[in-house]
């Protein structure tokens, strides 16, 4: 009843907006306002960077699993409607590991395949998007005319302003970079509370748990620790530009993607470096 009244006196205040706005971006508004006013949200996070694997989103040997890809897009459109802003960072390792791939390639020409490569799951993940009813956008570090917005800063503000998720392709921009560092650098850049990565493992291992079968799980650690131990899981530079920017990064799994809700809501699910 408090949330059909609400919707009726907001829907009659912003009437005139649909037609500038969409009709999505006006449903996204409404439901963050109400999200706010009622006290319906508990997401300690106002804005998050969410950074998917690329091989998180493969599955049976595709390249993409749709399936899979639709359960992680409802649970980011329920942290949405809840009143979260949502950037996205995807990899490209499901269709091209760059210069891991083992083929004799010059580095930064690899590495530029694989910048492709995120494209694709952007435009992928906004297909999903859309037919569930969110309003997104996909902002590439390089000109994609056609394809992505290219990146700006105060616009993907913007966007997030208007309630729309964001998508953040092509990394860095630059080769010898990891798409783990760009999610860092991109939440650097649009001010994240927080780095949330959705791994195929589920925290910071002291080894490899799949060779070691007595690795340590580390529930939470600093970021000197990360580095002085030289853990695995993510890249030396993403680890240095988090430190850096005081932004804490939390590894989780993507195996259940109900992880992101979990983890966006503060529960303790995988490893939470911080400063």
């Amino acid at each position: 009843m408090v949330e059909r009244s609400f919707t009726y006196c907001f829907s009659r205040i912003t009437l005139d907006l649909i037609p500038e706005l969409g009709y999505n971006t006006f449903v996204n508004h409404r439901n963050a306002a109400f999200a706010v006013i009622v006290g319906v949200s508990d997401l300690p996070y106002k804005r998050v960077l969410l950074k998917l694997s690329g091989e998180a989103l493969s599955g049976n040997g595709e390249s993409l699993d749709f399936e899979f890809i639709e359960k992680i897009c409802d649970v980011v459109k329920r942290c949405n409607d809840g009143g979260t802003q949502i950037g996205i960072v995807g990899g490209g390792g499901n269709f091209w590991r760059g210069a891991r791939n083992g083929v004799a390639m010059q580095r930064s020409r690899a590495d530029k395949m694989g910048m492709l490569a995120t494209l694709i799951n952007a435009l992928a993940l906004t297909d999903v998007f859309e037919r569930l009813g969110v309003d997104t956008r996909v902002m590439s570090a390089n000109r994609a005319d056609g394809f992505a917005e290219p990146f700006d800063r105060d616009r993907a503000v913007r966007h997030f302003e208007k309630g729309r998720v964001v998508i953040f392709a092509g990394g860095t921009g630059n080769p010898y970079f990891s798409t783990d560092t760009g999610a860092v650098l991109r939440a650097a850049e649009i001010g994240a509370d927080v780095v949330l990565l959705a791994k195929n493992i589920d925290g910071v291992y002291s080894c490899d748990p799949k060779k070691d079968p007595n690795a340590v799980k580390y529930d939470s650690l600093t970021y000197k620790e990360f580095l002085r131990k030289k853990l695995a899981v993510v890249d030396m530079t993403a680890a240095s530009l988090g430190l850096e920017n005081n932004i804490p990064l939390y590894v989780f799994a993507l195996s259940d993607p109900e992880n992101i809700y979990r983890a966006i809501k503060g529960e303790h699910i995988g490893t939470l470096v911080k400063c």
